[in-house]
């Protein structure tokens, strides 16, 4: 499966800080079979943000876009802003389980506005800037993004007829 990394901070686009969650999540991705085939920088800008989700979700080959950064509660924090209005379907339960797992680190993921939802076939999460925070969210829910990507591309574990198994 392939996914894209986008790096959401002025910081890091003007090149006065490294972009070192970024880093961290195509390696991370990388390491768990996903193919990391773009990343990208963008700066903490509610239009720039779209323009840059949009363009990766017109790739059919993309399955997964991972957002790090501007999901708190700064002036500049825009994120969830930006990518909501994006997405056809939001799935709310991914950032819970994000969130729930942070708060067994810090009291502080509560404060995280990160979410997740799918354009089309393809699945897209904001996570947190901070790098600790960026792979542990990414950490929470690694295991069954693939099972969410296979559901957003019609594939199905069970028959049509099969309704013992909902997949929602």
């Amino acid at each position: 499966m392939k996914a894209a990394v986008i790096t959401i901070s002025d910081g890091c686009y003007h090149k006065k800080r490294e972009d070192t969650s970024g880093q961290k999540l195509s390696q991370m991705l990388t390491e768990n079979q996903w193919e990391v085939v773009s990343t990208h920088i963008v700066p903490d800008d509610l239009s720039r943000i779209q323009e840059q989700v949009l363009e990766l979700t017109q790739d059919a080959e993309i399955d997964l876009i991972v957002t790090t950064g501007g999901t708190g509660l700064a002036p500049r924090d825009v994120t969830p802003e930006a990518i909501r209005p994006l997405l056809e379907k939001e799935i709310a339960g991914l950032p819970e389980l994000m969130r729930l797992r942070g708060l067994e680190s810090t009291d502080f993921a509560a404060l995280s506005r990160s979410l997740a939802g799918a354009r089309g076939e393809t699945l897209i999460l904001s996570l947190p800037g901070s790098p600790k925070g960026a792979t542990q969210s990414l950490q929470a829910v690694l295991k069954i993004l693939p099972h969410a990507v296979d559901i957003l591309h019609g594939r199905t574990a069970h028959d049509a007829t099969d309704h013992s198994r909902q997949t929602g």
